[in-house]
């Protein structure tokens, strides 16, 4: 499937290697991801082909770009002045092709990529829009968990992604990437119907820090999410059972299994008996959504219409608060 996808996405998207050594993107994914195998199934090479590239650059360059360490590779000095390098040149690039595009009807292809929730409610109007605005233009969507999405944008098979801000998330001084706060979207606390904490006119999260707990499965953003949220609440969850699926929670919760937090974006069932409570305190647990680009790719018209038809529909989706008593029935 992977392999499908890059021979799908490579050609004409709003990210071209025409105009870049393709050996420094090679490189950078190295970097990136630390193995020469993991590089190559990003870039849906062969390793052999991984290194051969790198091997070149090196000739190319007249210096050692990597060694050996023990049964891996470390990157040298020299390779992190060709990355520095290598950054600017794409920034450069990227800008170059936003005022080209600025300039004529944009053709090829773009491809929007991420997290579940988005790739529900946010990305298929952006891709409408974009299908709708730009006949000559290609559009593709791919679900995609966060970290996934930085892999996709830096091999070039997305050109804008749609993702939650974890641990994980590299920092906003990244140069290969512009990132942009889209929304905080509140987490609010999913129990069954009847449960005290339902007819409370204020909840806080840490008056659920004796419940059983429905979790994402470990190293799942969803997973860190939570955690993350009861910690700052001042406790760590009691963890009963694991679910990835909100419908999957929700039905455990129905059954009196525990209780989960939802964001506000997510849509639940109707039919279960649960109570959706809003969540008060400071701070109110809250998912950050980012959009992120290329460094130097934003101002593409194509991404600039996609950005504001995402924006858009985020703000008409995002429900007031519900009260806490506001259940299900």
């Amino acid at each position: 499937m992977i392999a499908e996808e890059k021979q799908t996405f490579a050609h004409g998207t709003v990210q071209d290697d025409d105009m870049i050594d393709p050996k420094l993107r090679v490189l950078q994914l190295v970097a990136h991801h630390g193995t020469v195998t993991a590089a190559a199934q990003a870039l849906h090479y062969t390793p052999s082909a991984v290194s051969h590239q790198l091997r070149q650059l090196a000739a190319e360059l007249g210096v050692d770009l990597v060694t050996q360490s023990g049964r891996g590779i470390r990157l040298t000095a020299a390779a992190a002045t060709v990355l520095r390098h290598a950054e600017v040149l794409q920034a450069q690039v990227e800008r170059a092709r936003a005022e080209l595009a600025a300039a004529d009807e944009p053709g090829g292809s773009v491809t929007l990529c991420g997290f579940s929730t988005a790739a529900t409610h946010l990305l298929p109007p952006a891709a409408a829009t974009l299908r709708d605005r730009y006949p000559q233009l290609g559009v593709r969507v791919i679900e995609a968990e966060p970290a996934r999405c930085f892999d996709l944008l830096l091999a070039g098979d997305a050109d804008l992604a749609l993702l939650v801000a974890t641990t994980d998330t590299p920092p906003a001084s990244d140069t290969r990437f512009d990132q942009h706060p889209l929304l905080d979207d509140p987490l609010d606390l999913v129990v069954p119907s009847g449960h005290p904490l339902a007819g409370r006119r204020t909840v806080t999260l840490a008056d659920a820090a004796d419940e059983p707990w429905i979790l994402g499965r470990p190293g799942s953003t969803y997973h860190q999410l939570v955690l993350t949220a009861c910690m700052a609440a001042g406790f760590t969850p009691t963890i009963a059972h694991y679910a990835d699926e909100w419908d999957t929670g929700t039905a455990l919760v129905a059954h009196h299994f525990g209780i989960i937090l939802v964001p506000r974006l997510a849509r639940l069932h109707e039919s279960w008996p649960v109570a959706r409570v809003t969540l008060h305190g400071e701070p109110a647990p809250a998912r950050r959504i980012l959009a992120a680009t290329r460094r130097g790719s934003r101002e593409h018209p194509v991404l600039t219409d996609a950005l504001a038809t995402i924006t858009a529909t985020a703000t008409a989706l995002h429900p007031p608060p519900r009260q806490p008593n506001d259940q299900a029935e």
